[in-house]
């Protein structure tokens, strides 16, 4: 099958994950009513998810060991398993099992396909190529969530999962017989697992670009946490109203991951990403000002979006060629890094709104924001300097310096 039609198939199979993944942070205030427990209880869920998602890099190496194929249904054995739990007993304990399998079961999945192409797309081309996949990001928003607020108004918070877990079984079909069973020259078997951990954690432009991810995604999370809430308390949107406001902020992510396709391989991945940082941290200064109407706030969330995805899907292609010779490894480990930095914002997100308000969300956000451009500076001097540092030692060891 031609890798154009698998990336198109692939953004349709991540709309199914990311929707799962998302459908938390517009209907927050919904499910903590439907489950009987606080809001402060439902944002300590998503805390702990994004902890165990640090923990993505344990599975790293099944897809450099067993193959892509092999990582991805794994990871959507993970996604159905979770589904199934919550719609067989839903309450609590296994709506928290859930975010957990699903988020284990999405870093293993994304991370398979990002090395599955990059084995198989120039790095030139690769920021255009991956760009679709990432439109599933926007897309769940767009269609998934406003679907999911559909039934939860007809049928109860609970109805999306039955849904969600025939879809898993689908998901995991469509691998089997789309991805071929030998694998691709650069995906043998890797035997040392260690040895890609090493050549992970001792590259300091790798570690610079895992750290960019702790600090987006962290000032990311500060809004996606609040920003149902904040829209329900400013403004009384309910089910239907925040399903639309969901679709707002799809919109803007498709956005971003067009001007991507557009603009990051012509501009270079570094340079795109700096953009998307200096552009996101000016969206998040924005948002309390023009946020004082209905209007001015999904302006601004869309302003914020669409430089955040504009990060997102830029940073992904440069991570893909640090370390190519452990591409899965690395790629976990940068999910790890997101893993992290929601984490953190998810701890800080509603302590903060309830006890301070909205502007001190955005305001950290920018710090956030600020933090990845030092990182982002870092990664870029390392990438410059590298080279010439490796020919000076060639030349040394020649006896030519």
């Amino acid at each position: 099958m031609k890798l154009r039609i698998q990336l198109v198939i692939f953004m349709l199979l991540r709309v199914i994950l990311n929707t799962m993944h998302r459908m938390i942070y517009p209907f927050l205030s919904i499910f903590a009513r439907g489950l009987g427990v606080e809001l402060s209880t439902l944002s300590q869920i998503v805390a702990a998810r994004n902890f165990v998602g640090m923990f993505g890099p344990v599975f790293a190496p099944i897809a450099d060991k067993r193959g892509r194929k092999f990582a991805m249904l794994l990871g959507i054995v993970f996604f159905t398993l979770g589904m199934l739990s919550v719609a067989l007993y839903p309450n609590v304990w296994t709506f928290g099992l859930a975010m957990l399998l699903v988020l284990l079961g999405k870093y293993l999945f994304d991370s398979a396909m990002q090395a599955y192409f990059g084995d198989r797309i120039p790095y030139e081309r690769r920021g255009t190529a991956l760009a679709v996949t990432e439109a599933a990001w926007g897309l769940s928003f767009i269609a998934g969530i406003p679907f999911m607020g559909f039934l939860i108004a007809k049928y109860g918070w609970s109805a999306p999962f039955p849904l969600l877990a025939g879809l898993g079984v689908i998901m995991f079909a469509i691998i089997v017989w789309m991805i071929p069973r030998a694998p691709h020259a650069s995906e043998q078997p890797v035997t040392d697992s260690r040895k890609n951990f090493r050549a992970v954690l001792t590259n300091i432009p790798a570690l610079a670009g895992i750290s960019i991810a702790v600090w987006a995604s962290a000032g990311n999370e500060l809004v996606n946490l609040i920003f149902g809430v904040w829209l329900e308390d400013s403004f009384g949107l309910k089910i239907a109203a925040l399903a639309g406001a969901s679709a707002v902020i799809g919109l803007s992510e498709i956005g971003g991951e067009g001007l991507v396709a557009l603009t990051t391989d012509r501009l270079g991945k570094p340079r795109a990403l700096m953009l998307g940082l200096s552009g996101n941290a000016l969206a998040a200064l924005l948002l309390p000002i023009v946020g004082q109407t209905e209007i001015g706030a999904l302006v601004g969330l869309f302003l914020f979006y669409i430089t955040f995805e504009y990060v997102m899907v830029s940073h992904i292609p440069l991570m893909t060629e640090l370390v190519p010779e452990a591409r899965a490894t690395l790629l976990a480990f940068n999910l790890t890094g997101h893993s992290l930095g929601r984490m953190v914002g998810a701890l800080l997100a509603t302590f903060i709104y309830q006890r301070f308000g909205f502007l001190p969300i955005t305001l950290l956000a920018i710090l956030f924001n600020i933090f990845a451009l030092i990182a982002l500076a870092e990664l870029t001097q390392r990438i410059v300097i590298l080279p010439h540092l490796l020919n000076w030692f060639r030349r040394s060891e020649s006896g030519e310096a």
